[in-house]
């Protein structure tokens, strides 16, 4: 670059050509000044004033939009996992027990987590196939239910006494408890449900009465009904039995009346249900929130569409001629 010089002692200017290298020099100086400023105002933007440069901020912005959707989306996963597990546990615990259905497995309804997947997406992919299993588990007890017949009639499916809140009380729940006579820690099979000596006592399903026992020992009085489909009930401790072996009875008849025959310390029904010979929890078969009008007009309705069907045990004796 040329650049024009006075000479004082010719009293001109004149033209003196620059080295190239110093021009490089200054060009090079100039960006490395600009450079230092730029990373100047960055430090003194981001480290003293604490500010986000304004790609940071709109990127930091649009990850905090991304977290409360994922956060949305996992809340909503959290509720139909919650409520997918009550179908689930109500289908293997009621629906299959009622027909006799084998219980989902487990590993049949988790699917195996794929490594690229991540978090959010396998928790989806996990319920999508936990929901089609389930749809799939519930066409099957549909289906069945749509042949069983008069199968829903049989199975227990009532509570076994009055549902008068105040005239009962659940004494003894089942499972494991501390024997009320004996002590120690022993497995009762039923349920206990305390009210008033004498207090009705009906069958929760249609079948066939097998046993009638008189005992002052165990069960003491207890009468047991074979429901078909491999169900069974037992009704213990009863003050007064009004069936007879071989007699055929239908949900919503007396068969007897709570008592404290046995080995009892109070009036009270032991009740249990028995599936396959195994005892398993009555509280799964029976809705003790079932309102006393409904168990009403079903006890009224059998007195009045089987009544030839209900004969007592002393009518069913006249009637052999015993």
């Amino acid at each position: 670059m040329a650049r024009y010089v006075f000479n004082p002692i010719t009293l001109m200017y004149e033209v003196r050509e620059e080295p190239r290298y110093k021009r490089w020099l200054r060009v090079a100086g100039i960006a490395a000044l600009g450079i230092a400023l730029g990373f100047f105002y960055i430090w003194l933007y981001t480290s003293v004033l604490g500010l986000d440069l304004p790609k940071t901020a709109r990127l930091k912005k649009a990850n905090a939009r991304w977290q409360s959707k994922i956060a949305l989306t996992t809340r909503q996963l959290d509720l139909y996992e919650e409520a997918l597990k009550g179908i689930e546990d109500r289908d293997d615990n009621v629906y299959r027990s009622i027909f006799g259905l084998n219980v989902i497995p487990e590993d049949a309804k988790n699917m195996i987590a794929n490594p690229e997947d991540d978090k959010l997406t396998s928790r989806l992919n996990s319920l999508l196939k936990r929901a089609y299993v389930q749809t799939n588990a519930l066409d099957e007890v549909y289906g069945i239910a749509l042949n069983a017949g008069d199968m829903i009639s049989h199975i227990p499916a009532v509570p076994p006494i009055f549902p008068k809140k105040d005239a009962y009380h659940l004494a003894s729940p089942f499972g494991y408890r501390t024997d009320p006579v004996y002590g120690g820690t022993r497995f009762h099979s039923g349920q206990d449900l305390a009210a008033a000596q004498g207090y009705p006592v009906y069958v929760t399903g249609d079948g066939v009465v097998v046993t009638v026992n008189y005992s002052f020992s165990g069960y003491g009085n207890e009468i047991v009904v074979d429901h078909g489909f491999g169900y069974k009930t037992r009704y213990a401790h009863l003050s007064r039995m009004d069936v007879a072996e071989g007699m055929k009875v239908y949900r919503g008849d007396q068969i007897g009346a709570v008592g404290k025959t046995g080995k009892a310390t109070g009036p009270h029904l032991h009740y249990e249900v028995l599936y396959k010979g195994s005892a398993i929890n009555p509280y799964s078969f029976m809705n003790l929130d079932m309102s006393t009008e409904e168990y009403q007009a079903m006890i009224a309705r059998r007195s009045e569409e089987n009544a030839p069907k209900t004969s007592s045990t002393l009518e069913l004796l006249k009637k052999h001629g015993r």
